[in-house]
């Protein structure tokens, strides 16, 4: 039995390393735990607080057999896109998918995603968005007409579960869902020792504290003195790129209607800072992290038309014995490479930019650049 598990790790902490006790203590110690995880660059539009390969490192000394890296395109997309792309990496490997949930209960998860999946749905929504709603606050009530609780969908948790749900259903993908309860708050700004949120550990982090006692040990042996990147280290090389960016590349971005694009145009060349950018663009429609994942993208140069190509390719970062043994049959098919290894493919000169790109956002001495030719398989026997 193989178990996937869609994740960030930013940082990996004791609330991840009790997901893969669940896991083993439900399949047991022969069962394989595969980890699709987010590169150096994390859903909500910022750079991974420690480079991919540490958090990789700690995953599998807590753990994981088996860890591999979801393409920037999907680390950096909307939730729907995020689970998407999660799912069809980890349906190649895994008989079950498991996630946290505020709202652990699989049948009413998965009754939410086939309605969201309806012929009903989208005229619904549509009429709720035409009103002026952000798109969170059009789905919930668009499921209220339908009869659902829209309420499931205000935690942050069980929305990502509810798109799991979905794309397994979309995908018609082998794995199973296995929601388990999600303790402690998401968001929580003040951490929590046995359930501490990432947030509470980024903030931490960024005011020089120790998050040591929050961190399984393997986890924080890896994490010890290890730089930390943040957005704020890197503004400037951000501000420089939106700053002299042609009205077509703005046009070329995603999640940007024709309204929105031409308004962070605007903005980047009006605001003095990322944080008056943002806060000047969002609205009640579009919400903060749409923005800054759309910022961030900016950056990175990723056009709405590299969003939408099929992945062509997965970066193995580490594995262990157990790991080693999944992974064999499965590298016949060419999907899985390893890190470093260069490609014949077009995302693979984009690997390398982006790689040499996340040095600039190291506090500190700026990160060296070459990166991604320079990786290696972690291996821990």
């Amino acid at each position: 039995m193989n178990v996937g598990i869609v994740c960030e790790y930013n940082p990996f902490h004791r609330g991840h390393r009790k997901q893969i006790g669940v896991i083993r203590e439900k399949f047991g110690a022969e069962s394989g735990i595969i980890c699709a995880m987010s590169g150096n660059y994390v859903q909500r539009g910022h750079p991974a607080i420690f480079d991919k390969t540490l958090r990789a490192e700690a995953a599998l000394g807590c753990g994981a057999d088996l860890v591999v890296e979801l393409p920037v395109t999907t680390a950096l997309s909307s939730a729907e896109g995020f689970a998407s792309g999660g799912v069809a990496v980890l349906s190649r490997l895994c008989d079950e998918l498991c996630f946290g949930a505020e709202t652990a209960d699989p049948d009413l998860l998965e009754k939410t995603a086939r309605a969201l999946l309806g012929e009903e749905f989208p005229p619904l929504l549509h009429r709720e968005l035409d009103k002026g709603l952000s798109f969170p606050a059009a789905r919930q009530a668009a499921l209220e007409k339908m009869g659902l609780s829209g309420k499931l969908l205000e935690s942050p948790n069980n929305i990502l579960a509810v798109e799991y749900c979905k794309a397994i259903a979309r995908q018609s993908s082998p794995m199973r869902p296995l929601p388990i309860s999600r303790e402690g708050s998401y968001h929580a700004e003040e951490a929590n020792f046995e359930n501490p949120s990432a947030t509470s550990l980024r903030l931490r982090l960024q005011k020089g504290l120790d998050i040591s006692a929050y961190l399984p040990e393997a986890a924080g042996h890896v994490f010890t003195g290890a730089p930390i990147h943040t957005l704020e280290a890197g503004e400037r090389a951000v501000l420089s790129k939106l700053r002299t960016m042609t009205e077509a590349e703005f046009e070329a971005l995603p999640f940007g209607s024709e309204g929105l694009w031409r308004k962070l145009m605007r903005e980047s060349r009006a605001q003095k800072t990322l944080e008056d950018i943002a806060s000047v663009v969002k609205s009640k429609r579009y919400t903060r992290s749409r923005i800054d994942r759309m910022i961030l993208c900016a950056y990175l140069g990723i056009t709405a038309e590299m969003m939408n190509r099929d992945i062509p390719y997965v970066r193995v970062l580490g594995f262990n014995s157990r790991g080693r043994e999944i992974l064999r049959g499965a590298k016949k098919s060419g999907f899985f490479v390893n890190a470093g290894q260069p490609v014949d493919d077009p995302l693979w000169t984009l690997e390398q930019k982006w790689e040499d790109l996340y040095g600039l956002f190291q506090e500190g001495t700026t990160g060296r650049p070459g990166g991604a030719k320079n990786s290696r398989v972690i291996y821990l026997p």
